[in-house]
């Protein structure tokens, strides 16, 4: 059972109409570090963000500034503070997320909420950081057959073998199936060295990282020797029926009709399905429609099926990649 946290919060001045203050003080000095980061770059990070001005004196915090911006930092300094007494890390991701979703009231406060959604993997405890991850998370647990689509760092595969690796652990599904296309990018597949497992890793390495992220390495290799994980190819997928499972196909804009059509009738009974992938990013020879584009225009308001649109708000990389992403999308 988690500690109740020992900020105590009061407030301090009112410098003016428009600004208010409130001083923060936290029993572990310990922690503060961690709290602040080094050089108090967490610190510099709400400033930046939240227009509000922090000052720490030993194990006190002023913040001033407007009303719902001091509010907001109030409560995200609470909540980072929280975590670490739960002995749980303190990163800039947080810290965004945390800001992005706290939300002041008519009476001064504010509260972070996450929609009450979380995802327990042996490594760590998955939350949304973003109201669209919320929104996505909700979809995988009610729908058999999930399409997660957005541009990169919103989180959606991520998120989707997050949920494939909980639902292991809980048994109620057997295997995981992630796959994805291997689309050739300047250079054949037969022209890599190695055998054929050698030649594809290099598609499957960022599904690796995310299973890695959520696991301990030595159950990670043991799941993948009796078959529990599986990372493959989409064309090792061809005449199988993938039952008692949970699938996902990833960086599904690759694939063609074909393909598309072929990996989603593999789905059987008592499994469930993510397709996740970025419709601006399609590399396949000019031409060749997209699986993943043809399947929401066949397949959008089918029942069963459900489509989560993810957007550049809700990347969760450098701060650049959503400026980024918006200026492509103009």
């Amino acid at each position: 059972m988690s500690k109740k946290t020992s900020v105590k919060n009061t407030v301090k001045t009112q410098p003016s109409v428009a600004e208010t203050a409130v001083d923060l003080s936290f029993k572990d000095n310990r922690l503060l570090p961690l709290l602040f980061g080094e050089r108090d770059r967490y610190l510099q990070r709400i400033e930046n963000n939240l227009h509000v001005v922090i000052q720490a004196r030993g194990n006190r915090v002023s913040v001033s500034g407007a009303p719902d911006s001091v509010a907001i930092a109030e409560v995200v300094l609470q909540k980072m503070y929280d975590r670490l007494e739960q002995g749980q890390v303190v990163s800039v991701g947080e810290i965004d997320a945390s800001m992005r979703l706290a939300k002041p009231d008519k009476n001064g406060k504010a509260e972070v909420s996450h929609g009450g959604l979380s995802i327990s993997t042996r490594r760590r405890v998955i939350t949304p950081r973003s109201e669209g991850q919320i929104q996505y998370i909700r979809l995988l647990q009610k729908h058999d057959l999930t399409f997660g689509l957005g541009p990169a760092g919103t989180g959606k595969t991520y998120l989707a073998t997050a949920m494939a690796i909980s639902q292991l652990l809980a048994g109620n599904v057997e295997r995981i199936i992630i796959s994805r296309p291997a689309v050739e990018a300047g250079e054949k597949l037969g022209f890599l060295p190695g055998d054929m497992r050698e030649k594809v890793d290099p598609y499957l390495r960022p599904l690796y990282d995310a299973i890695f992220d959520m696991l301990p390495a030595d159950q990670v290799e043991r799941r993948l020797e009796n078959g529990e994980i599986e990372v493959a190819p989409l064309a090792f997928m061809r005449g199988r029926t993938l039952s008692h499972a949970y699938v996902i196909l990833d960086e599904a804009q690759n694939t063609t009709v074909e393909q598309m059509k072929m990996f989603l009738t593999r789905l059987g009974d008592d499994s469930r399905m993510i397709v996740t992938g970025d419709t601006t990013q399609v590399d396949l020879p000019r031409g060749v429609k997209s699986g993943l584009i043809d399947a929401i225009e066949t397949l959008e308001g089918v029942d069963g099926i459900a489509i989560c649109r993810l957007q550049a708000s809700d990347v969760m990389r450098h701060p650049l990649v959503s400026r980024i992403v918006r200026a492509y999308d103009k």
